[in-house]
């Protein structure tokens, strides 16, 4: 099987070992080709002969070569055609890599410390993967044989696409599911560097949250394309601030495409129209925030500007924003009354507001979102879609008949829930929503609201333990729409002076 040794030259030859370290290189591959597009190699059996296989594979990685970053085999697919599937399979990784991408060997590696041993030496000194995926089932002693090998990646099974995943990726053990645990454990085995975790695209509420507690190891995302994941809510929720950290996998929707090239073009450009856009910046990398952006609050993640700019003129526009002389539901007066539930209205700037507040709650943990009826309900569904968290809201009025619920939705006793509003001034509606929640053993920490009127709303909530994060604050609303000649600096200034706030 002269197949199986990668040509001479190759930085990636057999026993050679790369310049770099495995996430260097990708991330090199990322920025030369500008694109985080990993290309699976999955040879549909019934359609591909043994013969044609080697053919299959150079066609598909020369159709991909100029839009991806890497390339994924399944070994699956190979081994399934025995001797000849798998020379196939060790011509196309050292062709994959005379083409400059780095190869990661999808094997879902998993056993006891001895055979795992076994598995690495295969996946990296055989067939010379650069990275291969390993199932973490079997604790940290069937991980450790691959993570020995420093200059290679490891890709750890932790919230897969198949339906399936379910019945044990989401069992709960203590306060984390099992697949929080993993993107636990990536973090504190991945004292090389070189660990990172496979999270489906299927999923993207539980990739917001496998994010929140691994902020920095690279993911592989694999379900776009056939499985019908949803590319552009798993790469807001995924992206770190310097837009790498995810590499989108898609098999068969390029490779068994008409024009293969074309399709992997069009995935990378939609990839990169995400990385792209406006977004929210957060916590996980300060350096990476623009210099102007400023925290929503002093618990919670930075708000890009522009964003904030962008919405603030929106409401202003859609008429949510008005000036004159109001009574607050609070008794105070106001010479600026906000009415959010004009947002119904307007799809467009509720998706910006719910991008906004999807960025806040990347920065913290939680189960379930909880909207307050009325104004915050349809921002709740919102964001919901944009997250994938799954939503839930307390009754203003509990029912008389029926089931007699004083909160809509499901859940169970013990999960954290964030509660979202419109607007927040007192903080004491904000109070009575959550009774009911922690009443029915639910943990609240947080609340996100789009406007702080900056009243007094954040000091009573902190008072209670809670810790309020607002897209926007009067104070900014005001200072953008100043600068966006939608009001004069007098109006301002007289509303700043009537309501004290800076």
């Amino acid at each position: 099987m002269a197949a199986l040794t990668p040509p001479d030259g190759s930085p990636y030859a057999r026993g050679v070992e790369g310049p770099t370290a495995f996430f260097a290189r990708l991330t090199e591959a990322c920025r030369g080709h500008d694109s985080l597009l990993c290309v699976g190699l999955d040879p549909p059996i019934d359609a591909v002969p043994d013969a044609a296989l080697a053919a299959w594979a150079r066609r598909i990685i020369d159709a991909a070569a100029d839009a991806a970053c890497c390339v994924k085999p399944n070994y699956g697919f190979f081994e399934a055609r025995g001797i000849p599937g798998l020379e196939s399979l060790a011509g196309a990784i050292a062709y994959a890599r005379a083409k400059g991408l780095p190869v990661i060997l999808d094997g879902k590696r998993g056993d006891i410390s001895s055979s795992a041993a076994a598995y690495a030496t295969a996946a990296f000194e055989v067939w010379g993967a650069d990275a291969v995926t390993v199932n973490p089932f079997l604790g940290a002693d069937s991980v450790e044989p691959f993570t020995a090998y420093t200059d290679r990646g490891v890709f750890l099974l932790c919230r897969t696409s198949n339906p399936g995943a379910r019945d044990l990726q989401e069992l709960r053990a203590g306060d984390r599911t099992v697949y929080e645990h993993v993107a636990g454990l990536a973090v504190s085995w991945n004292r090389a560097g070189n660990v990172g975790l496979v999270v489906g695209a299927t999923w993207p509420g539980e990739l917001a949250r496998v994010r929140r507690i691994a902020a920095e190891p690279w993911i592989l995302l694999p379900g776009v394309g056939a499985q019908g994941g949803d590319l552009e809510a798993c790469l807001r929720v995924g992206l770190r601030p310097d837009g790498l950290g995810v590499v989108v996998n898609v098999s068969r929707a390029i490779a068994q495409a008409d024009d293969p090239r074309a399709a992997a073009f069009g995935y990378r450009d939609r990839i990169n129209a995400v990385r792209r856009a406006p977004r929210p910046a957060n916590t996980r990398s300060a350096e990476a925030r623009p210099a102007e952006a400023a925290p929503a609050s002093a618990n919670g993640p930075a708000i890009d500007p522009a964003l904030a700019e962008q919405i603030a003129v929106g409401l202003h526009a859609l008429g949510a924003v008005r000036f004159g002389e109001f009574t607050l539901k609070s008794g105070q007066k106001s010479p600026i009354y906000i009415d959010l539930r004009l947002l119904v209205s307007d799809p467009a700037l509720m998706r910006t507001v719910a991008r906004a507040m999807a960025g806040l709650l990347a920065g913290i943990r939680c189960d379930r979102i909880a909207a307050i009826p009325y104004g915050g309900l349809p921002i709740g569904q919102a964001v919901a879609l944009e997250t994938g968290l799954p939503l839930l809201y307390p009754r203003r009025e509990v029912k008389e008949y029926g089931t007699k619920k004083a909160i809509e939705g499901a859940f169970r006793p013990g999960e954290t829930v964030v509660v979202l509003d419109d607007l927040v001034t007192t903080g004491g509606s904000k109070l009575e929503a959550i009774a009911p929640l922690t009443e029915a053993g639910l943990v609240v920490k947080d609340v996100v609201v789009l406007v702080d009127r900056g009243q007094g709303g954040a000091a009573e909530l902190s008072a209670r333990g809670l810790n309020l994060h607002a897209v926007l604050t009067l104070a900014g609303l005001l200072d953008a729409l100043v600068r966006r000649g939608a009001i004069d600096a007098s109006t301002a200034v007289a509303v700043r002076s009537a309501l004290g706030i800076g």
